[in-house]
């Protein structure tokens, strides 16, 4: 948890894994979290599959499976997850990033997180390896 201290805010694109994993991430910074195709059980169903968050003036749209997108215009970031496959792509003014997975290895993916960093209106992206 070491390289989320300082965040702002935390945004989790699902595949959580544990309820736990979201009141560790609570005690760093607020968690803005979508459920993942491999949440499940009671915990899970109160986790929203979709969720858009403000930060400062940059609209942030967060959904586990790309595929699922269908309002993309109105958000300057969309955070995704379910490949697992870590990256930032712009396009048409939209920034799509996907983090990677920051728990368990994931196939023979990285170990990463993404980093948004905002200051007003304006935002840029980067992934960060972990391990």
């Amino acid at each position: 948890m070491q390289f989320l201290r300082g965040a702002e805010h935390i945004i989790h694109a699902g595949d959580i894994g544990a309820p736990e994993i979201l009141d560790e991430l609570r005690k760093v910074a607020p968690v803005t979290a979508v459920r993942g195709n491999n949440d499940r059980g009671t915990w899970a169903r109160a986790v929203p599959s979709t969720a858009d968050v403000k930060v400062e003036e940059v609209a942030i749209h967060v959904l586990h499976d790309i595929a699922g997108l269908h309002l993309q215009p109105r958000f300057r970031v969309v955070v995704s997850g379910h490949s697992h496959k870590p990256i930032v792509q712009e396009r048409d003014g939209v920034l799509f990033v996907n983090p990677g997975s920051a728990g368990p290895r994931r196939f023979s993916l990285p170990v990463a997180l993404g980093e948004l960093k905002i200051s007003g209106a304006s935002v840029r992206a980067r992934i960060r390896e972990l391990r």
